[in-house]
């Protein structure tokens, strides 16, 4: 499927970084010309009169801002704003669901497996992900790091919705494709999340999750040359197409029997569009368009009638404290802009 032009080989993705640069706390649209990537900008763009300092993330064309025990929106150009409820509001279903244990000598362990109840109070506990769906819902990744469960509510609610004996999963993305709410795991599998409406309060929940597509997963292995391949997976839509891109971040690992860190290098990328009708992920050999990566917020745009070619990747090492799985080798690495070879 031909998903946009100029076309870039994938197979050309193996990449050489081009630059990392440090990002500023305050909202812009810098286009990225502190990197060597060709980008024809060299001011950066500010709203004007906005005190928007102290954001924490992006959620489409929304601004996050923490707050007590939760966060609220801001729409940089409308100026409206969103309230979203506390985290320790949280509505269970069923209302009465408990954590259950199971022990093994002094060994304490969740079970069957981890829920929503073995890790909702834990100090850890954050949003990792917000996407505004609709006027009337927002969906969110909430957990601790390497596991977390899907909430949702409506702005303004008082209380966010959850299954609270649903399988913690470690969920990396999450998409609101042509009216449907898509995630996916560190496994690869695409799982569609249906939503529904609480009899009682018209709140929306989820109803039921299930898997469109079971993915072909990988594990890190350590190569002869003390390199090790960690993943990252993105949803991204593009031209009507929801596509994962899989991340490799090649990390440089200590010796056998040497003590130290783990520390990010290179990146590779491998693109692939959701089949829905064949339920499998199908590699996409060309794909036009500048794609932006990040943990919180992914899109792909053509700029190419503004002078800015395609084919570039620009990611953010935007991983969570409590994720992290390597270091990086530059103390200031922010994002990083990548092209083909």
């Amino acid at each position: 499927m031909a998903l946009g032009a100029p076309a870039v080989p994938l197979a050309m993705w193996r990449l050489r970084q081009i630059d990392a640069c440090s990002g500023e706390g305050t909202p812009m649209i810098s286009g990225l010309a502190s990197c060597r990537a060709g980008l024809p900008y060299t001011k950066p763009f500010r709203f004007p009169g906005c005190g928007f300092a102290g954001y924490q993330s992006a959620c489409g064309n929304w601004l996050v801002f923490p707050r007590d025990d939760g966060c609220f929106l801001v729409n940089p150009f409308s100026r409206e704003t969103v309230t979203l409820p506390p985290l320790s509001s949280v509505r269970l279903r069923p209302a009465n669901a408990v954590a259950k244990w199971s022990e093994e000598g002094t060994v304490k362990y969740a079970a069957p497996y981890t829920t929503w109840m073995h890790i909702n109070t834990s100090e850890k506990l954050h949003i990792s992900k917000l996407i505004l769906c609709s006027p009337n819902l927002v969906a969110a990744l909430v957990g601790i790091g390497h596991t977390s469960q899907i909430l949702m509510c409506q702005p303004g609610a008082l209380s966010w919705s959850v299954r609270a004996y649903d399988r913690c999963k470690r969920f990396e993305d999450m998409s609101f494709y042509q009216g449907k709410l898509y995630a996916i795991a560190n496994d690869e599998n695409l799982l569609v999340v249906n939503i529904s409406q609480d009899q009682s309060t018209s709140d929306p929940q989820v109803s039921r999750i299930g898997q469109v597509i079971e993915g072909e997963p990988w594990n890190p292995i350590v190569f002869n040359d003390n390199t090790m391949p960690c993943k990252k997976l993105y949803l991204v839509e593009w031209h009507g197409a929801l596509l994962m891109v899989r991340r490799a971040v090649w990390c440089q690992v200590p010796a056998p029997g040497v003590r130290g860190e783990v520390v990010a290098r290179e990146s590779s990328f491998e693109v692939f569009e959701a089949d829905f009708e064949h339920s499998r992920w199908v590699e996409v050999s060309a794909l036009g368009g500048l794609m932006f990566l990040g943990r919180r917020c992914s899109m792909v745009l053509s700029l190419s009638h503004y002078g800015i070619p395609d084919g570039h990747i620009f990611f953010l090492d935007d991983d969570e404290e409590n994720l992290v799985e390597y270091g990086y080798d530059k103390e200031n690495t922010s994002f990083g802009t990548y092209d083909k070879i």
